[in-house]
């Protein structure tokens, strides 16, 4: 008989909800940077504009991570995975709080992973 506690279920939660953000995050600095490429290219100044739209690849790469690592903390498989997961939620600034608690939560849960 398993048993089942809610720890694994809310850490993948809040690895996801914080992965979201910072793939939403990357996609709006990305967006903002091929704007400020574009102005600021008019006036001889590109670079700064194509270096933060270089900054996307970040966010959306953690963030990516994170929803992965939460959903195997959701399906209580590849503990390592959800750690992971849990850790890249919280390199992502908004998700900074949420990624301490998902880190707990899997750590707690680790002996209901497969």
């Amino acid at each position: 008989m398993e048993n089942k506690t809610w720890k694994p279920t809310t850490a993948g939660i809040l690895s996801i909800v914080a992965g979201s953000f910072g793939v939403i995050g990357g996609i709006v600095i990305g967006t903002i940077g091929a704007i400020a490429g574009g102005v600021l290219g008019a006036f001889g100044l590109p670079i700064v504009g194509n270096l933060v739209a270089g900054l996307l690849a970040v966010p959306i790469a953690l963030g990516a991570v994170a929803i992965v690592g939460g959903i195997y903390a959701l399906k209580r498989r590849a503990w390592g995975l959800s750690l992971g997961g849990a850790i890249c939620a919280l390199l992502i600034p908004p998700g900074i709080v949420l990624g301490i608690l998902a880190i707990i939560f899997v750590v707690m849960g680790k002996d209901e992973f497969e």
